[in-house]
């Protein structure tokens, strides 16, 4: 494919780059993961608890990473800061991981939960149905759908940034709208009975509770493992507000607008998700959220507010959801891939530009690997392992920015990190917390992720060996 373009084309503004945050934020999480925290604590204030954490913690890293967006305005984003503060490898692995899993595996979670409540409106795409038999691998129609979504999102991202950005600007609005109407229709018709059982005198008593509303007592420290482990969903939920700092070679004065979406995104999304979750309890007892069928708090209770209809609506408003959060990753994932080959540690030809001015190459190899993980399946567990990682690569590039004061202390900084030292401190200490309560109380979130970074290294070596690097 010939390279007809040498360079990104600033296209988005900062309403475009806001909406690239909130809309990669914002899938299917907040429809389902609250059912998982309320097992897991039991109560109101827990779930409150562990909803607002994570929304500082996001908040805070978002405005931290403003000032790497102000230092390093081009495409790549995290993987540039790693590679910037560390060195090539530690930008690699990010690079590795974010390819292998972290950004293809959600890509083919959010596609596949699009084709699931297709399926509440079509019920031919079911996931319960077998599309093809292969006698080693069943396909439903809900992954051949997934696989359609990935590659018409794909195809439409290598048309030009301006393809994407116009589902990306017009989905996010339709579901932050959508989730708004849904907030204010849930509390006008909450019910009063249910709200002061909830918010009543127990409302902090953290325990765990089943789904058949038994109830079990936790250890003191174990109790600081439930809240870990209730974490995982909300992180996950609240994850991809990064994915502008991939775009930023397409975004007018990236030095300001980068630094103030990253924040304006974040702060939309964290006061929808504690809202939507206020809603919850406004409708719903923790016994109703907690036995959700397969964990879809949103419909359990968008019947309560619109009886019958209230499956269709959820439905929808998750279909717009997921297809335009899918849309924002795969347009900022590809820009990753770009960077990596610009520095000899991808394959050649990613790093070219077509004649739209966007990396087709790497968007296409993106979707197959997407692709294969929703013909697999496994992606959920997988996404659910790696929060672990993703909050580890979070720390060390906020640990970044103070390595960076000392090694370059006179580059040129528009953007300093709000609240520099305490509120990168202040998340350090919060992901350590996170990190190490994981990895006691709940290794299988924490080893898997851990083998496919360390795989990255020898992969590294051989790659680098390879181009003279090394």
């Amino acid at each position: 494919m010939p390279q007809e373009n040498t360079s990104f084309k600033p296209s988005l503004g900062l309403v475009d780059a806001t909406m690239l945050v909130a809309g990669s934020m914002i899938g299917s999480g907040i429809f389902i993961v609250s059912a998982d925290i309320v097992r897991n604590t039991g109560s109101v204030g827990w779930l409150m608890f562990v909803w607002l954490i994570t929304g500082f913690m996001t908040l805070t890293a978002a405005l931290s990473y403003g000032e790497l967006s102000a230092m390093f305005p081009k495409a790549g984003g995290q993987y540039i800061y790693l590679k910037e503060a560390y060195n090539p490898l530690i930008g690699f692995l990010y690079g590795w991981s974010f390819f292998t899993v972290i950004q293809t595996a959600t890509i083919a979670a959010v596609a596949v939960a699009f084709a699931k409540f297709t399926a509440y409106l079509v019920p031919q795409f079911s996931e319960d149905l077998v599309a093809l038999d292969l006698g080693f691998l069943k396909i439903s129609p809900a992954q051949l759908l997934s696989i359609v979504v990935i590659v018409l999102l794909t195809f439409t991202n290598t048309r030009g940034v301006n393809s994407g950005k116009i589902i990306q600007t017009t989905f996010t609005l339709t579901k932050l709208l959508s989730l708004l109407g849904l907030i204010v229709f849930g509390l006008f018709f909450m019910k009063p009975e249910v709200w002061a059982a909830n918010w009543g005198e127990g409302m902090w008593d953290l325990h765990k509770l089943d789904p058949d509303g038994s109830v079990a007592s936790y250890t003191t420290i174990a109790a600081f493992g439930a809240i870990a482990a209730s974490m995982v969903g909300s992180i996950f939920s609240s994850d991809s507000w990064n994915n502008v700092t991939f775009i930023a070679g397409e975004i007018k004065n990236p030095q300001r607008n980068i630094g103030l979406s990253l924040a304006l995104g974040t702060i939309i999304v964290t006061v929808i998700y504690v809202l939507t979750n206020v809603m919850y309890t406004g409708v719903l007892s923790l016994q109703e959220i907690a036995s959700s069928d397969k964990d879809r708090v949103a419909v359990t209770a968008s019947h309560v507010i619109f009886g019958n209809a209230g499956t269709i609506v959820i439905a929808v408003m998750i279909m717009i959801s997921t297809f335009g959060c899918d849309n924002g990753l795969i347009m900022s994932g590809a820009r990753v891939y770009y960077s990596m080959a610009k520095d000899g540690l991808f394959f050649k030809k990613v790093g070219q530009l077509n004649k739209n001015a966007v990396p087709e190459i790497g968007l296409w190899l993106q979707c197959v690997i997407a692709s294969l993980w929703a013909l697999s399946g496994k992606y959920g567990n997988l996404l659910d392992m790696i929060s672990f990682v993703v909050v580890v690569f979070y720390m060390l590039t906020i640990i970044g920015i103070f390595i960076l004061r000392k090694k370059r202390p006179d580059a040129p900084r528009p953007y300093k990190a709000f609240g520099y030292p305490f509120l990168p401190i202040i998340y350090i200490i919060m992901g350590v917390a996170f990190c190490l309560l994981l990895i006691i109380y709940k290794p299988e979130y924490t080893w898997p992720g851990l083998i496919i970074v360390l795989l990255g290294i020898p992969v590294y070596y051989m790659v680098a060996r390879d181009k003279g690097l090394a």
